[in-house]
């Protein structure tokens, strides 16, 4: 409607987002199936209509009429049934977990979002085709190169895109023991988490996960990316979902820009080809380490909060205070901050000594020491998941600092190790509030941007990271504005810090 001149103003409710807020783990929340769900009422699908007609007004009247006329009334229906459910998920009385029922993160957040996505989407983001054409071509050449490295190390041709073909590869005509390996309907797996255990003692194991990174960048990326870019504008409109995730991050599709990867050269040169216009700029601002800081408010632990309030290295901190950083060379503490940076992330999604020691190289028992130092050090963050699993225990669910919920009952757990359903349940209260924090400074900053004559809009949004389209008269106001907007998305215990770039490329 906005394209064709019609401003839709007034949104008062949306029965997708209400279900999804009530059940986060849901996969289908469709007015179909919500119909079917909460009114018992079917109702009849498009193509069902549609038959062999061409378009409707190729049909009697009265068909298109009822048609349309249900997908009105169930919505009305859906609205009165699902506003109440969402007003009744209120208080814990004497819980500190608990600030508000649902009907709030929907009216305050999640409903003023529905215009901003609207406008990224049809903003969309440029990109430089002639870049990703070259791209494509060097991808592909050194997949060629890959390729013929590993059959050569391996000593046998096969596909390599072939998990059936490499498991026989691997555990059969090279003999690698299949201890601990999982075995599936096609031979043994050959997944990521197992090629990553033998890359050390394989080297060539190593470079097959080098090839599937590169070879699902060429694909998955840089060929989709060619195929979506419009041919007038070179843009491409990302469509950014509201109701996917169970922890109300936003995700995207067509291209999914969330799992573009960034530690990689590869995924850094991916980035090259999205550019601003001629005249303009693309400004990026992302949230440095809003888990942690979210995780200090919530746990109050002096050491923690100390920490971010002073403006110190929070992993450099860490490595200290863990390892006695103090009777360490410059050298010896950098090492040390790159384990205690992985400790770090890995507490807030409540890591396994078991996993910790795969990440780090390290032992079990060496992993569950370096885990029990940190909670030694950091008292409050202990405590506070203690407090969080009694909670969850009594009353079924976690929930963020402005009452997005998430359900213990409603996890899925097919495919899933043991601790899958504590672990995701004790970080939703982390993950969703830095969600949240976002979708504020989202909707904060778009307010601004339309209130003043400053030529930029957001484009991009990409886990804890913004990026903003901006003329280059208006640079240096709208940085500020943004650093601004995203600072003060939310009053924390401790300082929320951004930081931020200009250039004219993603990268």
């Amino acid at each position: 409607l906005e394209e064709n001149g019609y401003t839709i103003r007034g949104l008062a409710f949306d029965s997708m987002l209400a279900s999804h807020l009530l059940e986060p783990d849901g996969r289908q929340h469709g007015l179909k199936k919500l119909s079917e769900r909460y009114l018992s009422e079917e109702m009849r699908e498009y193509k069902e209509v549609l038959g062999d007609a061409e378009h409707l007004g190729e049909l009697p009247l009265a068909d298109v009429t009822f048609y349309a006329s249900h997908d009105a009334d169930a919505s009305w229906g859906l609205y009165q049934c699902l506003k109440k459910l969402l007003d009744e998920s209120g208080h814990v009385e004497d819980s500190e977990f608990n600030e508000s029922s649902l009907t709030k993160v929907l009216d305050s957040i999640e409903m003023p979002l529905i215009p901003v996505l609207s406008k990224m989407e049809r903003a969309g983001v440029r990109v430089d085709v002639e870049f990703l054409k070259g791209l494509q071509q060097e991808f592909s050449e050194e997949l060629i190169d890959l390729e013929k490295t590993i059959i050569s190390e391996a000593g046998v041709e096969f596909n390599l895109n072939s998990p059936k073909q490499l498991s026989r590869v691997l555990f059969e005509d090279m003999g690698i023991s299949t201890k601990g390996v999982k075995k599936t309907k096609s031979g043994f797996s050959t997944d990521a988490s197992v090629l990553a255990k033998l890359a050390p003692l394989y080297p060539f194991v190593a470079k097959i996960l080098e090839y599937r990174e590169l070879f699902k960048l060429n694909s998955t990326y840089v060929e989709a990316l060619l195929k979506l870019a419009d041919s007038k504008t070179q843009r491409i409109h990302s469509s950014f979902n509201q109701a996917i995730t169970a922890t109300g991050r936003l995700s995207s599709s067509e291209p999914n820009l969330q799992n573009i990867p960034i530690r990689t050269s590869q995924g850094k040169r991916l980035r090259q080809a999205f550019v601003a216009k001629k005249g303009y700029r693309l400004l990026t601002a992302d949230y440095s380490q809003i888990e942690l800081r979210i995780l200090a408010h919530l746990s109050e632990d002096v050491a923690l909060c100390h920490a971010f309030q002073s403006g110190e290295d929070i992993h450099l901190s860490t490595a200290k205070e863990i390892f006695g950083g103090d009777l360490m060379s410059d050298e010896e503490l950098q090492s040390f901050r790159r384990v205690a940076k992985t400790i770090n992330f890995g507490i807030v999604y409540g890591i396994s000594a078991f996993r910790l020691a795969r990440q780090l190289n390290v032992s079990n028992r060496q992993a569950q020491d370096y885990i029990n130092d940190y909670f030694g050090r950091y008292p409050g963050v202990k405590s506070y998941f203690e407090r969080m699993g009694e909670f969850v225990e009594k009353n079924g669910y976690a929930e963020t600092l402005y009452g997005r919920k998430r359900f213990l009952e409603q996890i899925n757990l097919a495919g899933r190790d043991r601790g899958y359903a504590k672990r995701s349940i004790l970080n939703a209260p982390i993950q969703g509030t830095a969600a949240e924090i976002i979708k504020i400074a989202m909707i904060n900053i778009d307010k601004w941007l339309s209130e003043s004559n400053c030529d930029a809009k957001l484009v991009l949004q990409v886990h804890d990271e913004l990026v903003l389209e901006c003329s280059e008269d208006n640079l240096s106001e709208v940085e500020k504005m943004m650093v601004f907007e995203m600072e003060n998305a939310a009053q924390l215990s401790v300082p929320l810090r951004v930081d931020y770039r200009r250039g004219v490329s993603w990268a």
